[in-house]
């Protein structure tokens, strides 16, 4: 027995124009794809680059502590740590003061990689706002933020 359609076709369209979600998810996968290219020199990835510039700021977080800041649940954040501390990027302990929870830290070749992929980074990004023609990169920010 064939399905038949029971949602309309301009419900489809409705949700494919005004969906929040879906036009976030795209730019995001764009966004993503854009800077994984760049980052390819440095073996790394976009999200990876995001993960050691948070560690880089941040001391020595727990695992909490940057699932929080990322949006990420801990066991995706678990394994993506594991890949950038099979690199030596990263080094992921026990907490001295609290033996449940894991604190993680760059290591020397994290930094060095961060601090060469950084003016790539950079470089990037200009480019990109600069395509955003009509658009207020600061208020987009703003306005990402606000979503969460």
């Amino acid at each position: 027995m064939a399905l038949s359609k029971t949602i309309p076709i301009e419900t489809g369209e409705e949700v494919r124009d005004r969906c929040l979600c879906f036009h976030t998810q795209r730019a995001a996968r764009m966004l993503a794809r854009r800077f994984d290219n760049a980052f390819l020199p440095f073996g790394i990835t976009n999200q990876q680059f995001s993960m050691m510039m948070m560690l880089n700021n941040a001391g020595n977080p727990s695992i909490g502590q940057v699932a929080d800041f990322l949006a990420m649940d801990r066991t995706t954040l678990t394994a993506a740590l594991k890949a950038l501390g099979r690199r030596g990027f990263v080094t992921i302990a026990r907490d001295e003061d609290d033996r449940r929870s894991k604190r993680i830290s760059l290591t020397a070749a994290g930094i060095k990689t961060l601090k060469s992929a950084v003016p790539v980074w950079r470089s990037e990004h200009a480019l990109l706002e600069s395509k955003l023609s009509g658009v207020d990169a600061n208020r987009l920010r703003a306005s990402l933020r606000a979503v969460g």
